[in-house]
C-alpha cells in the first residue's frame, strides 16, 4: 500500500494544532503544537452540540468552538515568547458523535468557516469512533472496542476501515452498558414474577435503585434517555456477579458479544499493512492489537476476565491492551499528523473526511478508498 506523499508545505514543529471531541456531555478542545506530544492546554464547553432535522448543527458547534479556540490560542501566546505566531493554526481535527450519519452540515459548512475564522490550513472531520481509535492505538494497524452506554468496534489495516456494531440500543450495541443493564433488569423482573432465569439479587438491586419493581415501566418508558437509564444498572450487575450466577452469566454473554465484534474488525497477518516510524514495531502479529476504551471497562474483572478469555479464543494471537489515550487525544493526534503531512489512517467520506485534500485532489493510496467495510 502507498500513502499520500508528505505535503511540500507541511507545517513546522512550532505550528499550532487543535483537536476537538464533541459528544453527549459537551465539547472538549485541546491546543497543541506539531512537534510536541500532548496538549498545551484544554478547555471544556459543557453544552452538547445540538442535533436537528438537518443533522449536527454546524452553527451551534462553531458558536462554542471558536471562542474556546481563541481563548486557548491567547493563553498559549501569552505564556511563550517564541514559536508560532498568535492565531496561526496549521491543522484542526474534530471528532463528533454522529459524524458518519449526521455530519453532512459539518462537512459542508465547517471548512470555509474555520478557514475564515482561524486561518485553518488543514481540517479533518472524523466520527468519534475514529478519534477513539487514534487515541487508543495511534496510527498503527489494529482494532479498538469503545464501550460505554453503547458498544462499537473499529479496525483498520491502514488501507480501509472495518466496523462492527454501534447500531444503537434497539438494533445492536450488544454487550454495551445499556445491553447489560437491560439484561440485568430483565433478570430482576423475572425474579419478581417467579419466572425462570430470575435473579433475586438483581431484584434487590432494582428495588434499591429504582423503587418497587412494578413501578419501573412507568419510570423508564417515558424517558427520552432510556439507554442511559438502562446503562446505569450495569454496575449493579457487575457488583452482583461474584456471588450471583445469573449476573455472572450476563457479563459472560456481554463479553462474548464484545469479542465477536472485535474479531470481526481486527486485521490479521494476511492483511496488507503500512509500516511507519511509529507503528510500534511495524507488524500486526498474528491477529493484531485490540485496545479497550471507554467507561464500560471500568467494571474491572467481572467483565474483563471473561472478555479476555473470549478474545483469547477468537483472536489467539491478539495483544489486548488498554487505550493509550481518549478521543480528545485522538483528535489532537490526527490534527498533528495532518499538519505534518503524515496522516496514515484511511480517509473516508464520512468516517475520516479531509475536505481540503479532496478539493485539491491531493489523494493517494489509502485516501482513495471510500468504502467502509462492515465485519
Amino acid at each position: 500500500m502507498t500513502h499520500p506523499p508528505a505535503s511540500p508545505t507541511a507545517a513546522g514543529p512550532g505550528a499550532y494544532v487543535i483537536g476537538v471531541d464533541s459528544g453527549g456531555s459537551g465539547l472538549r478542545v485541546a491546543l497543541g503544537r506539531v512537534g510536541l506530544p500532548g496538549p498545551l492546554a484544554t478547555t471544556v464547553c459543557a453544552e452538547p452540540v445540538r442535533t436537528g432535522p438537518g443533522g449536527i448543527d454546524a452553527g451551534h458547534l462553531l458558536d462554542q468552538l471558536l471562542p474556546a479556540a481563541r481563548e486557548l490560542l491567547e493563553r498559549a501566546a501569552g505564556s511563550s515568547a517564541e514559536g508560532a505566531p498568535e492565531g496561526e493554526v496549521a491543522a484542526l481535527a474534530i471528532g463528533a458523535a454522529g459524524m458518519a450519519t449526521l455530519g453532512e452540515r459539518l462537512r459542508a459548512e465547517l471548512p470555509g468557516a474555520l478557514a475564515d475564522a482561524l486561518g485553518v490550513r488543514r481540517l479533518a472531520l472524523a466520527a468519534d469512533a475514529v478519534t477513539a481509535y487514534a487515541g487508543a492505538v495511534g496510527q498503527r494497524p489494529g482494532a479498538v472496542v469503545a464501550g460505554g452506554t453503547g458498544m462499537i468496534a473499529l479496525g483498520t489495516d491502514l488501507t480501509e476501515w472495518r466496523r462492527a456494531d454501534g447500531w444503537g440500543h434497539l438494533l445492536g450495541d450488544s454487550g454495551g452498558g445499556a445491553w447489560i443493564g437491560r439484561a440485568g433488569l430483565d433478570a430482576a423482573m423475572r425474579a419478581h414474577d417467579g419466572r425462570r432465569g430470575g435473579s433475586p439479587a438483581l431484584l434487590d438491586r432494582l428495588r434499591a435503585v429504582f423503587g418497587p419493581a412494578d413501578e419501573l415501566p412507568g419510570l423508564l418508558y417515558p424517558r427520552s434517555d432510556r439507554p442511559a437509564v438502562l446503562a446505569s444498572f450495569a454496575p449493579e450487575v457487575a457488583a452482583c456477579a461474584g456471588a450471583d450466577p445469573v449476573a455472572a452469566g450476563i457479563l459472560r454473554a456481554a463479553a462474548g458479544h464484545i469479542a465477536e465484534a472485535a474479531a470481526a474488525v481486527c486485521p490479521t497477518a494476511a492483511s496488507p499493512t503500512a509500516a511507519g516510524p511509529d507503528d510500534g514495531g511495524g507488524g500486526l502479529g498474528e491477529d493484531g492489537e485490540v485496545a479497550l476504551t471507554g467507561g464500560l471497562f471500568r467494571m474491572g474483572d467481572p467483565l474483563l476476565a471473561p472478555l479476555r478469555e473470549e478474545l483469547a479464543h477468537l483472536l489467539p494471537g491478539a495483544r489486548v491492551t488498554s487505550a493509550e489515550g481518549d478521543p480528545l487525544t485522538g483528535a489532537l493526534r490526527i490534527a498533528r499528523a495532518l499538519a505534518a503531512g503524515d496522516l496514515r489512517l484511511p480517509r473516508h467520506p464520512t468516517m475520516l473526511f479531509v475536505p481540503l485534500e479532496h478539493a485539491t485532489g491531493q489523494r493517494g493510496g489509502a485516501a482513495a478508498r471510500d468504502e467502509l467495510r462492515t465485519g
